[in-house]
């Protein structure tokens, strides 16, 4: 290498260092407080014990162990918002939140990384070490969602999610990650297409074998489309026959290997049934390597981080046709009512979060939204108008889960910021506000705590003002 190549090298090398430094992260407005200590505090902020519990825990309960969970369709929800409310008692302890932000600079790269964690041991919440040069910890031992277990054993899982982290200083219980596990099946789709072992556009026979009431029955579709029905629509019956589509390669044990080589150990996806590619029930996904996920599919410029096996982490894990195509598809995401909330643009309930633009491809000529059977009721062409960013991302709900991945980028001539924001939290669909204001008949109701789009709106202020 010439001394000028060295030089540039040199210098680019500690720029990322400097950029990933607390002092880096800081903003005129706050001091110099890093990044994760003001993630932390957005998220204490937040006050968590007025939530409601619609299924509050039963004294002397057990464990059942896992229990199978899917989306529920637009329908079960309606139903369910309107019937429940009068059974749920306060929230008897803090919930396990697990969150994640990486800031990107110009060029995709990582600038700076945060992540916190809040349970009933951490109520006020827990900033992880994060080692810069692979955006990794070793400081946090994951341990298997059970609902049972959080209800009646404070929060506490008994069964290791990464084995050799016993003696790791924080015990955290990873929510279950509901649809946003969709994200790895996803990523292990794309890449059978670029070992030229799928095409994208070639039909897919689902054939399932049993039938299985979530994954729905046989259909024939382009793997192109089941893709974008999985994402954009968070479809179960398009996720099943991708699943099986992975089975049917008996790739899932390579897909998993590759997310552990390439530094993301908690991803994983065990447990599936090959004949029909339903029981998700034995996914796991971190914040932090969620983060790191959607930093490979954004695609920055270089080494996005190393492994602890010295492996250097490009773009080019995945080709720029698959990493576009998947850019495209979350950017395209229909269901923006978690960390962002326009599709209900102009509520007094829920309040307004990440300020984005929804996707055109779902708005009616009245300025509408309707996403397949899920029908919401208000113009958002005004928050449209308004959107200071894009949010190219996946939301995943389940009775005790809530969760929102994805990529921020500021719209031209808005403050800018670029930014990866991951948020899991076990108070899905079962834990609402007691403000909450009954939905209309016939609408899409409002899945979360109101609490989450305010924790998102935080979170992009904190990255605005940076």
């Amino acid at each position: 290498m010439n001394r000028k190549r060295f030089a540039a090298l040199f210098t680019a090398v500690t720029l990322l260092g400097a950029a990933l430094s607390p002092a880096a992260s800081a903003s005129a407005d706050t001091g110099h407080r890093p990044l994760a200590e003001r993630l932390r505090e957005a998220i204490a902020a937040q006050d968590f014990k007025d939530v409601i519990d619609l299924t509050p825990p039963v004294p002397g309960a057990r464990s059942a162990g896992k229990q199978e969970k899917y989306d529920a369709s637009p329908a079960e929800l309606m139903n369910r918002a309107r019937s429940r409310m009068a059974a749920g008692k306060p929230l008897h302890q803090t919930p396990n939140m697990d969150a994640a932000i990486i800031e990107l600079d110009a060029f995709g790269r990582p600038k700076a990384v945060a992540n916190v964690l809040l349970s009933p041991q951490h109520p006020n919440g827990v900033v992880v070490p994060v080692e810069r040069r692979g955006l990794s910890t070793d400081q946090v031992r994951y341990r298997w969602w059970d609902d049972t277990e959080w209800d009646v054993n404070g929060g506490r899982g008994t069964v290791d999610v990464l084995p050799g982290r016993e003696n790791a200083p924080i015990d955290f219980s990873s929510p279950y990650p509901a649809s946003v596990l969709k994200l790895m099946v996803g990523f292990g789709v794309l890449r059978l297409a670029d070992q030229g072992k799928v095409d994208l556009d070639a039909d897919y026979v689902y054939d399932p074998n049993p039938v299985r009431a979530a994954c729905g029955g046989p259909s024939v579709k382009k793997v192109r489309q089941h893709f974008d029905e999985m994402i954009t629509k968070s479809q179960n019956e398009s996720t099943c026959a991708l699943i099986k589509l992975i089975h049917d390669h008996n790739a899932w044990d390579e897909v998993n290997r590759t997310f552990a080589d390439l530094g993301m150990p908690t991803l994983m996806v065990t447990g599936t049934l090959p004949g029909n590619g339903g029981q998700w029930i034995g996914s796991n996904m971190s914040g932090l390597d969620t983060a790191k996920l959607l930093l490979l599919v954004n695609g920055g410029a270089g080494v996005l981080w190393t492994t602890d096996k010295g492996k250097p982490v490009t773009r080019n894990e995945l080709s720029p046709s698959s990493r576009r195509f998947f850019q495209e598809t979350l950017a395209g995401q229909g269901h923006n009512e978690m960390l962002s909330t326009p599709n209900w643009c102009g509520r007094d309930y829920p309040v307004q979060g990440i300020p984005q633009q929804v996707p055109a491809r779902w708005i009616k000529p009245d300025g509408t939204v309707t996403v397949g059977d899920a029908i919401y009721d208000r113009d958002v062409r005004p928050c449209n108008d308004a959107a200071e960013v894009t949010f190219a991302h996946k939301t995943g709900w389940v009775d005790t889960t809530g969760s929102d991945a994805g990529i921020v980028k500021s719209i031209r001539g808005k403050d800018k910021r670029d930014y990866v924001v991951v948020v899991f939290c076990n108070l899905g669909t079962d834990y609402v506000d007691a403000n909450r204001p009954a939905d209309p008949p016939g609408v899409y109701p409002v899945l979360y705590t109101q609490k989450y789009a305010q924790l998102g709106k935080a979170i992009d202020t904190i990255m605005k003002n940076l």
